[in-house]
């Protein structure tokens, strides 16, 4: 009797080892694919922040180059309310001198 009780725990032994084996078996299996997922994720997300960079870098440059044209668009309006604006459309486009100039012309 005592023989078959060994023999009989030795097989439920060895199926724990095997169960044990197989639990082991599937939860590195499971391990494994989470981390390539996680990999897979992370190689996803740096080519969408690369790409994300390079949008901001693109924006803040049109971003500079709108604050420049504001810059120039109000030199000019400041120009253009000045008496120097208004002296030189005079004299180019009216032909307008001070009383006191004199106007040289060439000799045709």
């Amino acid at each position: 009797m005592a023989g078959i009780k060994q023999k009989s725990r030795a097989r439920k032994q060895r199926k724990r080892i095997l169960h044990h084996k197989q639990s082991i078996l599937m939860i590195s299996g499971v391990m494994l694919f989470l981390v390539v997922v996680i990999t897979v994720g992370g190689m996803s997300l740096k080519a969408k922040n690369a790409a994300y960079q390079e949008q901001q870098e693109e924006l803040q440059s049109q971003i500079d180059e709108a604050k420049e044209r504001a810059d120039e668009i109000d030199d000019l309006e400041e120009y253009v309310g000045s008496d120097s604006y208004t002296e030189e459309v005079a004299r180019e486009k009216l032909g307008l001198v001070y009383p006191d100039e004199i106007i040289l012309e060439p000799e045709n």
